[in-house]
């Protein structure tokens, strides 16, 4: 039935466009909502970013003291061009620092100095606590001068740029003596570990008679930083020589009766690191050396060493947890550097190098001193129990089916 111009005009009508606005309304409010929650929902990637942030928030690393560096160059000669690379030992109350020094002769010395808060060190020797005479490689170096004497050559590097001495002492207490083990440099053919010891209260009296030297490499190989564990393990002396032996699992440790080179191993069963391949392990390429002696903890020895990653260029500072009877067997491994040469005091001469040779727990914090770029002296800390939470949670070592390790 056709309708009308007429009718069609007294149709009622309604408002142009109601009803569809009123449905389109819901339709967009429908299709909004969906364009909402697709993007609430991570990608892939976006998920792995968080997760990542998340737990590298869980992962603590060392905190530098604000006061760094500590330890500087001092005003006496033999302490003038470089202070660096320090054992450390907690006693009675204090933390005793014993620092490689240099002088403008080039031959490396052990200073002293102490510190009642592990940061501000208000005692501080003038002359050095321990000096090796006899250096034959420091004469090589003499130059055409009246009176004639090595010179500290920064330019010609040797070793820290020293010519010879004793160099990186690390120390620990054990049955109330002091052991400090460094390295004997009398040139590159001639690199040895060595051995001392003090008594705890001649340390205190500031008595310095050190006694016991002997070799604990044998001669021919090249060898550098072995530490001591502070205790006796199965009434044996345990030596720490190599972190990397091509497993993971495991580290070298040598145990003996006496401190000497009658029962320590040769460079067949304690491998240069130098000379050792690199290997993929965690975050670093390239593994060094034990850095400050172990610590003994309820959940193992923690011990931190020096490593590389793929840069192969600068010195970081990794942590394991050892088992507490066979410290040979690695338990967990920190999957990040827990310290990284980035303030300048760890550039300022040789770029890049954290060298941690000191390490005490004061009231329940980790206390970890260091050389910086073979100058300076740094103390960075972390409370001990969140570092262990992290190991234990973030660097469990777990063995497959296969009977093969990998890190999670």
């Amino acid at each position: 039935m056709k309708m009308t111009m007429a009718a069609l005009k007294k149709k009622p009508r309604s408002k142009p466009g109601k009803k569809s606005k009123k449905v389109l309304t819901k339709k967009k409010a429908k299709t909004l909502k969906k364009k909402t929650v697709i993007k609430k929902q991570p990608t892939k990637k976006t998920k792995n970013k968080k997760q990542s942030k998340k737990l590298s928030k869980k992962l603590p690393k060392l905190r530098r003291a604000k006061q760094n560096p500590v330890v500087r160059p001092g005003p006496h000669a033999w302490e003038s061009s470089a202070v660096f690379n320090p054992g450390a030992v907690y006693a009675n109350g204090r933390i005793h620092l014993f620092y490689r020094a240099l002088g403008g002769d080039g031959i490396s010395r052990i200073g002293y100095a102490s510190s009642k808060d592990g940061i501000n060190f208000d005692e501080r020797l003038s002359y050095p606590v321990y000096f090796l005479k006899n250096n034959e490689e420091m004469k090589k170096h003499w130059p055409y001068t009246s009176p004639a004497r090595p010179v500290y050559d920064t330019a010609l590097y040797s070793s820290g740029g020293g010519w010879g001495g004793c160099e990186d002492p690390r120390a620990v207490l054990l049955d109330g003596q002091v052991y400090m083990t460094f390295n004997v440099f009398n040139g590159w053919n001639e690199m040895r570990v060595a051995v001392a010891s003090i008594k705890e209260e001649d340390l205190l009296d500031k008595a310095w008679i050190w006694k016991n030297f002997s070799y604990l490499s044998q001669l021919g190989d090249r060898q550098k930083n072995w530490v001591l564990f502070p205790e006796k393990i199965n009434g044996k002396f345990a030596i720490f020589h190599n972190v990397d032996v091509g497993d993971p699992g495991k580290v070298a440790v040598a145990f003996v009766n006496k401190l000497d080179t009658s029962e320590t191993p040769s460079g067949k069963d304690a491998p240069d690191p130098q000379a050792l391949p690199d290997h993929l392990v965690a975050w670093h390429k390239r593994t060094r050396s034990a850095a400050a002696p172990p610590i003994k903890t309820k959940d193992g020895w923690l011990l931190l060493y020096h490593a590389m990653d793929k840069d192969g260029s600068r010195y970081k500072l990794g942590a394991l947890l050892l088992d507490l009877k066979d410290p040979r067997k690695v338990l967990y491994r920190a999957q990040h550097p827990i310290l990284e040469p980035d303030a300048w005091y760890e550039n300022d001469w040789k770029p890049g190098i954290i060298y941690a040779s000191g390490a005490v727990v004061k009231n329940g914090k980790l206390f970890v001193y260091y050389g910086g770029g073979d100058k300076y002296i740094g103390v960075a800390s972390v409370a001990l129990i969140d570092l262990l939470e992290s190991l234990k949670k973030n660097g469990s070592v777990k063995l497959e089916k296969t009977k093969s390790l990998r890190f999670e």
